[in-house]
């Protein structure tokens, strides 16, 4: 264990500096860019995921180079078309992640090689759009959605470790429990409280979503968000295990794939920025 944490932690090391520059200083299109070499590098390490033989395989990874170059360039030429299709990507990733994934997987179907792969790219354009849009509003905004994602996680497992006794999906992850879920709740819980406090000591980006009552929407919005984080986590660890890989590919060292590290991200950042465009 050991040797693993020194690697994964001098990637996250070399990684998210280049992130935070990005997101922070870089300009709306380096962004952009950046997202979609994410995007696609994601989608890739997916169709390793879906059971397509070589050929299907490169005729998926082209059919997912074709449309992520066709909505970045209508993000660049004309936004006005580009914020309705995103909308209507969040709709669709918000009924995919809350109704089919769960049934999916508790129905334990193992589709066609081409649905899994269309499953794919709801999975990934949306969440892409999300990222694009989300931090067009304010990269602290975005900053603001991914740490519930990485504080939920981080307190799954240390809470997991520490109390976890009930399994929550024994045939998928054997190692998330329960109580790894209470954790996360609790943990998001008090994130959530900390930004209401500081919402309304100062003003902040985030300030006009905790103003009056909509402070408690605002935290249920965010447990929500944690719940449907571990579907993300659980859904790509059950097509994992269905394509017998541990890992959806060796790229960052310590950590495996692409998939791996933002797999709850592309389920909560679709819906987060359907939320925030009805706030």
């Amino acid at each position: 264990a050991g040797p693993m944490l020194r690697t994964r932690v001098l990637t996250a090391v070399v990684i998210l500096p280049v992130v935070l520059g990005l997101l922070f200083a870089g300009s709306d299109l380096a962004w952009m860019l950046f997202a979609l070499v994410l995007a696609l590098v994601a989608g890739w390490e997916w169709s390793r995921l879906c059971g397509f033989g070589p050929s299907a395989g490169l005729a998926y990874q082209a059919a997912s180079l074709a449309a992520g170059l066709a909505l970045a360039a209508l993000w660049q030429l004309d936004p006005a078309r580009f914020s309705p299709l995103a909308q209507a990507g969040y709709v669709v990733a918000a009924y995919f992640w809350i109704f089919a994934v769960p049934l999916w997987m508790r129905l334990a179907l193992r589709p066609a090689p081409w649905v899994s792969g269309v499953a794919g790219w709801i999975v990934i354009w949306p969440m892409w759009a999300a990222l694009v849009e989300l931090r067009t509003a304010s990269p602290w905004l975005l900053l603001a959605i991914a740490s519930l994602v990485w504080i939920a996680d981080i307190a799954a497992y240390f809470a997991g470790r520490r109390f976890g006794r009930r399994r929550l999906a024994p045939g998928i992850s054997p190692g998330k429990t329960w109580e790894g879920v209470i954790g996360a709740l609790v943990a998001v819980l008090a994130y959530g409280i900390v930004l209401d406090v500081l919402a309304h000591a100062r003003t902040i980006v985030l300030t006009p979503f905790f103003d009056g009552p909509g402070g408690a929407i605002a935290i249920a919005a965010m447990l929500a968000l944690a719940a449907i984080s571990v579907v993300g986590d659980l859904f790509e660890s059950w097509m994992k295990r269905g394509a017998g890989r541990k890992d959806s590919s060796g790229l960052l060292p310590g950590h495996g794939g692409v998939l791996d590290r933002i797999d709850a991200l592309t389920a909560t950042l679709p819906v987060a920025a359907l939320l925030v465009s009805f706030a």
